[in-house]
């Protein structure tokens, strides 16, 4: 297995660089309104008592500037988890260096050395590049599946 010496686990100290690129994603994903994610709630989540989020980071000349945010997921189907890629995000100025491909074949090794048979994510219909991007690494659409979620208002009055 090859190893991409820019990409590695997120340290606690990633957390502030790591919430950035999170908002720069979120500017890119025209909802920067949407994203209230705080360097607290981030640092709990990757590196609190049970951690269910994980992350690698892209870093150049000692600078954070890539990340891909995932969780396990489970495949009732095959009987064995997965990854739930979340968050995938490159510093535009450091796009086409391969960083993006070097995180998602990391989080490809993830998925080998623990016998996970998938690796998943969403992408937004319009963001073309990045649909080229997956397409390239051999990633298929899942088209007949329309994804659904309950959030705010939707939520509470489900939940009460």
């Amino acid at each position: 297995m090859l190893t991409d010496e820019r990409i590695r686990r997120a340290r606690p100290d990633d957390v502030k660089a790591i919430v950035d690129l999170v908002y720069g994603l979120a500017e890119y994903e025209r909802a920067p309104q949407e994203c209230r994610l705080t360097a607290d709630q981030l640092d709990t989540a990757l590196f609190g008592t049970t951690p269910a989020v994980f992350c690698h980071v892209a870093e150049i000349d000692g600078e954070v500037v890539g990340c891909a945010l995932w969780f396990l997921n489970f495949s009732t189907w095959r009987g064995v988890h997965g990854i739930y890629l979340e968050d995938l995000f490159v510093h535009p100025d450091q796009r086409g260096s391969g960083l993006g491909k070097a995180l998602l074949t990391a989080l490809a090794q993830e998925c080998v050395r623990n016998n996970y048979e998938r690796l998943e994510w969403s992408v937004l219909d319009w963001n073309t590049p990045a649909i080229d991007f997956y397409k390239s690494v051999g990633a298929t659409p899942q088209d007949e599946w329309t994804t659904y979620r309950l959030t705010d208002t939707a939520l509470t009055k489900l939940g009460s």
